[in-house]
């Protein structure tokens, strides 16, 4: 069985994950940023007629980058 090699490392202070620690967290980053890029710029021009397209159209990556920082951290998430 294979060991768990963390992508993002917990905060010192606070909750949550900090800065990636390996390239794949890294590379999730990039991806992430890739995506919300394509998003706002697709979902911009629509965003007074359908604001809530265009929120979902930041939040879907944001929460999916958010699990995946979740996910592959080197300790579970608590206030520190």
């Amino acid at each position: 069985m294979r060991t768990k090699v963390p992508w993002f490392r917990v905060k010192t202070y606070g909750y949550g994950a900090g800065l990636p620690c390996r390239w794949q967290g890294w590379v999730a980053i990039a991806i992430y940023a890739l995506v919300l890029a394509a998003a706002i710029s697709v979902a911009a021009p629509f965003a007074n007629d359908d604001p809530t397209a265009y929120a979902a159209a930041i939040g879907i990556p944001t929460a999916l980058l958010i699990f995946v920082a979740w996910w592959k951290s080197d300790a579970p998430w608590r206030w520190r």
